[in-house]
């Protein structure tokens, strides 16, 4: 059941889409975590996982293609009391928003990014994008010639504080992934394994939970030279969990000055003092 506080309405995906796993387990863990929907501000930009912000009753916001990181970013400087979750899809994420990905990785901003990763562009009939196997063929009939972005390992090497992979087919691992990402105190990328039924026919539900195991109990989350090195392995199984998560100082504490407890949006400003802001640029 998704968490009733959360659910807002019926959505336009394809019946059996995983995006539907995906956000009746985001409801609930943000039912779990006892927030409420003031408290959320849900950020996506355009794609089918980007719409899921109008299907949750949570502050929402759309921006544009791959252009969701900046609008979070810049809603939790200014409100660090907010929850900030980011869904978008593998190309939204990746490919048009890949510049925006990697360097507010290195700011170390306190949100949650939620790829949706289907391994196709999803809203506009399945063309291949950044994670696509090679040489897969799409609905278009085009031959995929490029490698495939590796968000994990390229999020490891920009910084990230906080890195895992989960599968929308199994909701009790992605609950648990969900609920660490969201508590984590700085930028934390959750890779989505979420089959697309309607355009992708080889990574598929099936193939996925063939193809996917959990990383080993005894495996070492603080370790980054043993999470590049797992970050790289996806075939013919492909790891399932935590890869990397270390505490370092968020882009609010760095500056001090700047936010000393007190959210931006409830500091006072006087007509004099902007005045003399805009003085200096006179």
């Amino acid at each position: 059941m998704t968490d009733t506080a959360f659910y807002s309405t019926e959505t336009a995906w394809c019946p059996g889409c995983g995006n539907f796993d995906i956000v009746q387990t985001l409801t609930n863990v943000l039912g779990d975590l006892q927030l409420s929907p003031n408290q959320v501000l849900l950020v996506g930009g355009i794609g089918q996982a980007a719409k899921l912000n109008q299907y949750v009753n949570a502050n929402g916001f759309s921006g544009l293609h791959g252009r969701a990181l900046p609008a979070s970013v810049a809603a939790k400087m200014v409100n660090q009391a907010l929850t900030v979750i980011v869904d978008t899809g593998d190309g939204d994420s990746y490919g048009e928003g890949g510049n925006h990905f990697l360097h507010n990785i290195r700011r170390n901003v306190d949100i949650t990014h939620f790829a949706h990763d289907n391994q196709i562009y999803g809203l506009t009939k399945g063309q291949t994008s950044p994670t696509s196997d090679p040489c897969g063929v799409s609905p278009s009939g085009a031959c995929n010639l490029s490698k495939p972005f590796k968000p994990l390992l390229v999020a490891l090497a920009a910084g990230a504080t906080f890195v895992a992979r989960t599968f929308s087919g199994n909701k009790e691992h992605m609950a648990k992934i969900m609920k660490a990402a969201i508590l984590h105190k700085g930028y934390a990328l959750v890779d989505i394994l979420q089959p697309c039924i309607s355009f992708n026919k080889v990574n598929t539900f099936a193939y996925y939970k063939e193809h996917t195991y959990e990383l080993e109990a005894a495996y070492d989350a603080g370790n980054l030279e043993t999470a590049l090195l797992r970050s790289m392995e996806y075939g013919p199984k492909i790891p399932l969990g935590i890869f990397y998560q270390v505490e370092m100082p968020t882009y609010h504490q760095q500056r001090p000055a700047i936010y000393d407890g007190t959210p931006m949006i409830d500091k006072k400003a006087s007509v004099a003092q902007l005045e003399a802001l805009l003085g200096q640029f006179a």
